[in-house]
């Protein structure tokens, strides 16, 4: 029997404390077989299954269509889970630095 897709507890503060540090959000949630959000920001773009942190694991599973979605996202671009909004502060942080250094990078090249 099929179940119909379900937001997360969590979802519009995750969505919200994204677009709060800036972030662009697409809310894609209810594409079966994908991620929940996609973001993107200073040219990085990051797919995200959110999932809530308070629920216990097993409950946070990810689905045989979302591990799919996510091995095939993988090879070329970036995908995060995000359980809390401390992930949503860690993924600001890795991409923020991410833009920096590449920002850092071509200066010494061109510079």
């Amino acid at each position: 029997m099929k179940r119909a897709a379900r937001k997360d507890a969590n979802h519009n503060r995750v969505m919200n404390a994204f677009i709060e540090y800036g972030w662009t959000v697409l809310d894609i949630w209810q594409i079966k077989n994908a991620c929940d959000i996609i973001i993107t920001k200073n040219g990085q773009t990051v797919a995200c299954e959110i999932k809530d942190g308070n629920k216990p694991p097993s409950a946070r599973k990810l689905t045989a269509g979302e591990k799919d979605f996510r091995d095939r996202w993988s090879e070329n671009g970036h995908w995060r889970l995000v359980k809390s909004l401390d992930d949503v502060t860690a993924v600001n942080r890795e991409f923020s630095r991410r833009n920096i250094v590449s920002v850092m990078n071509d200066y010494r090249f061109w510079g």
